[in-house]
């Protein structure tokens, strides 16, 4: 069993090493050149995000796919990720997570694209779709379809269940004593209530909850830079230096060179925003939409706001503490730093973070469960559905009360893993997803003129 517990520890860092790092970075620059930046058009998908399509075939309005697909993006590692990645890198990892959000929205338009443009429907006239159908659809190799509803069925209990429970029920226990089974039974119950009623459910409540809870954050961040005073522009000008320094030590306070600045910010950067995971797509292919232009261009947003946004805020925030109170960097537990940080607003500073990690994961719970179950549903049809719902609640109770090292080892290897079938049909079919670009960008309200078909029967015939 060490053996094996061994092999998986190995194994996840080695993954989410160097061969994530080329294959994601190198379809973030491929999707970028091959849109011809499709990033100008960043503020035109904010736009369209808040601008209902009633005309549009869907389950969902475009806004609420895109805060659903955000509750799952942003989660703990906006907060303690970024910390992880100046504890191991140095504030220049701030500026390579920010870079890899920059160039990760192509990534992001073009999965999503890949998506809505081969969704189905089913017979009770609910949208389907994701990279599983993409797969089967537009590259015709139903295996690597499945595959990917395997790895995202199954991963969803780990990562976006289980270990965002836990990360509710130690905030709350360590900062207010709150047990972890009393929590349990709470995260549980409010998971099922919000879940059992399906997508339309889920969005009526992350298109409240998302909101709030980044503006809460991005408010508590604002406060403390403000506390910070002038280190809170010195910080900045660190990140940007450190990025470049060759030399450990050249930036100060911190000890680290460039190629662990690189390695640590676009890991943790392609970890946060999820773009090439596939995962986003799953939610945004049930949106109403007229064409895959119009969602696809809402849904790269995510990237923007999750990475170039929160990530950014948080590592000027903590960087910016550090320069103010050195001490802060003394410990080698990442978390320690954050929860110092914010502790700089009196009474209520603490209370802030820990709220917001809470609802930070609560909301990564509420979404991956709908990716989780429409992999599922890919692989064995509509009668797994509320079977598997309830076993996500119940894991939900469970990943507050019990230690998940493993899990989560496990977890972030089905993650990654995910990238591999998403990324080939990314880069296979570019061709035609460039071509629905043009198309559409500059007439977006035009109706695509091809036919949703309607499944008849279970998607995957295992």
């Amino acid at each position: 069993m060490q053996g094996f517990l061994d092999f998986i520890n190995w194994f996840d860092g080695w993954l989410w090493g160097l061969p994530l790092i080329i294959v994601l970075l190198g379809t973030h620059l491929f999707c970028t050149f091959r849109t011809g930046f499709v990033q100008r058009f960043t503020f035109k998908g904010i736009k369209l995000s808040v601008t209902p399509d009633p005309d549009g075939e869907g389950d969902v309005s475009q806004f609420g796919a895109l805060t659903t697909a955000l509750a799952a993006t942003i989660g703990t590692g906006n907060i303690i990720g970024v910390a992880t990645a100046i504890a191991s890198g140095g504030p220049g990892a701030v500026f390579w997570m920010w870079i890899t959000g920059v160039f990760g929205i192509s990534t992001k338009y073009m999965e999503t694209a890949m998506s809505v443009k081969y969704r189905e429907q089913t017979e009770d006239g609910r949208m389907i779709g994701g990279a599983f159908t993409a797969l089967e659809r537009g590259l015709h190799a139903k295996w690597l379809g499945v595959i990917f509803a395997i790895l995202g069925a199954v991963a969803a209990f780990g990562i976006g269940d289980m270990t965002q429970a836990n990360s509710i029920s130690t905030s709350l226990h360590q900062n207010f004593g709150v047990p972890t089974w009393i929590t349990g039974i709470f995260v549980a119950i409010f998971t099922a209530f919000v879940i059992i009623g399906g997508v339309k459910s889920i969005t009526k409540v992350t298109e409240k909850l998302v909101p709030f809870m980044a503006a809460f954050y991005v408010v508590g961040s604002i406060i403390v830079m403000i506390m910070n005073g002038s280190n809170t522009g010195a910080a900045v000008v660190l990140i940007c230096k450190s990025a470049f320094s060759v030399q450990a030590g050249a930036g100060g306070l911190f000890g680290f060179t460039i190629a662990q600045a690189l390695r640590y910010g676009f890991a943790r950067g392609l970890f946060s925003n999820e773009s090439g995971m596939g995962s986003a797509p799953i939610v945004a292919a049930s949106a109403k939409t007229r064409n895959p232009v119009r969602q696809s261009l809402v849904s790269m947003t995510g990237t923007f706001w999750d990475t170039v946004i929160i990530c950014a805020v948080t590592g000027i925030t903590l960087v910016g503490s550090a320069i103010s109170h050195p001490e802060f960097i003394s410990g080698e537990d990442s978390t320690v730093l954050t929860f110092q940080a914010f502790g700089l607003i009196p009474v209520i500073g603490r209370p802030v973070i820990a709220i917001s990690l809470a609802l930070f994961a609560y909301s990564t719970i509420l979404g991956w469960s709908y990716y989780g179950e429409r992999c599922a549903e890919y692989l064995f049809g509509p009668k797994i559905i509320m079977p598997y719902k309830w076993l996500f609640v119940i894991f939900s109770f469970v990943g507050c009360v019990v230690e998940l090292n493993t899990v989560w080892t496990i977890a972030d290897i089905l993650n990654g893993l995910m990238v591999v079938p998403n990324v080939i049909g990314v880069w296979i079919m570019s061709g035609t997803l460039v071509k629905d670009l043009y198309k559409y960008v500059h007439d977006i309200d035009a109706v695509d003129p091809t036919p949703v078909p309607v499944v008849h029967k279970e998607i995957a015939d295992l």
